[in-house]
């Protein structure tokens, strides 16, 4: 995969957020009548056509849309290469009906034509064979009903046309196509020709969702502050790692807590005879509690007990459990107080 689908290799990336910004747009614009079919094209070459056109598509099959890329751009067409897929055959190879190369004609089948791409959702036509007439192609009825077999099949057709200003394949396209976006470039696209695009466009009844300005200059320090959504927090090698630090009220109230505390216990010591009773007594119930507790006593009952538990109990053998049971505890109380 090309990097140039950075909407594909980096979905994190300030660059790929713009595309779904762009996709929203195109979307917000076109509540009313379902778009369709959109048409992608430029005033000249090298503003960045084929390359808004292939991300545009991967944020749409992104969302979840079935997405069909059509080269449409039968005499430079380089979509191929960016989705590093077979280019032929092609656009110009299904509108013709024939193979430049073998000279036979080929299948009409629609599916010999679309090939797959390594994105999910995102199919893709070639431009094909360089044919001799490629605005006759456009122009015909095959080229209608391309359209609206794909309609059926997908959920978007993209279109990436040729350039205005040198073709007229573009400004045909726009006829047939649901809406059209116009890719510009900073400092490099002329408003007059802008403006002449936007005017044959309308003239022949297309409809323009917007225009995209493209080869904005971003400074580094600008691109780093930029919005970034898939990261929540911005680490500093500057920062020092916050600590519990304790207000210095606190700390004084503290310090005198303690100073009050060390001098009770000059003034009245603790009695040694006192604390040794005490730990004798604590030695005590540990040894009870260690000797009475639940996983020793059943075993313990086990071994001396033995209860016959195949049929009914008779009420003399249950008085005679009883009182086995009760000379058992009577028995350890005794061993216990011996020890102690």
């Amino acid at each position: 995969m090309k990097k140039e689908l950075i909407a594909h290799r980096d979905p994190k990336s300030p660059v790929s957020e713009v595309f779904r910004t762009l996709r929203t747009n195109i979307q917000f614009m076109n509540t009313n009548n379902k778009l369709k079919t959109l048409l992608v094209t430029s005033t000249l070459p090298g503003e960045g056509k084929s390359w808004v056109t292939s991300n545009l598509a991967v944020t749409f099959a992104q969302a979840g849309k079935k997405v069909v890329l059509v080269d449409a751009d039968m005499r430079k067409g380089r979509q191929y290469t960016i989705f590093e897929v077979s280019p032929r055959p092609g656009l110009s190879n299904y509108l013709s009906g024939f193979d430049s190369n073998t000279g036979e004609e080929i299948s009409e089948d629609l599916a010999n034509y679309i090939q797959d791409t390594q994105i999910p959702n995102l199919y893709i036509i070639p431009a094909g064979n360089i044919p001799p007439n490629p605005s006759e192609l456009l122009i015909s009825t095959k080229m209608v009903s391309l359209l609206d077999r794909l309609k059926e099949l997908c959920d978007l057709v993209i279109i990436d046309g040729t350039p205005c200003e040198l073709v007229t394949d573009s400004i045909i396209l726009s006829r047939i196509v649901d809406s059209t976006v116009i890719v510009t470039a900073h400092k490099q696209t002329k408003k007059d020709d802008l403006q002449k695009i936007v005017t044959n466009i309308q003239n022949v009844g297309g409809k323009i969702a917007g225009i995209v300005l493209n080869k904005i200059p971003v400074s580094a320090k600008k691109y780093e502050q930029s919005y970034y959504y898939g990261s929540t927090t911005m680490k500093n090698p500057n920062m020092r790692p916050k600590t519990n630090r304790v207000p210095a009220n606190n700390r004084l109230n503290m310090s005198r807590q303690n100073k009050v505390e060390d001098m009770k216990r000059r003034v009245r010591p603790e009695n040694p005879q006192a604390s040794r009773n005490n730990r004798e007594m604590q030695n005590a119930n540990h040894k009870i509690n260690r000797n009475t507790t639940n996983h020793e006593q059943p075993k313990s009952l086990d071994n001396k007990i033995k209860i016959d538990t195949s049929g009914d109990v008779s009420l003399e053998k249950t008085t005679d459990i009883l009182n086995q049971i009760n000379a058992y505890l009577d028995e350890e109380k005794k061993n216990l107080n011996n020890k102690s």
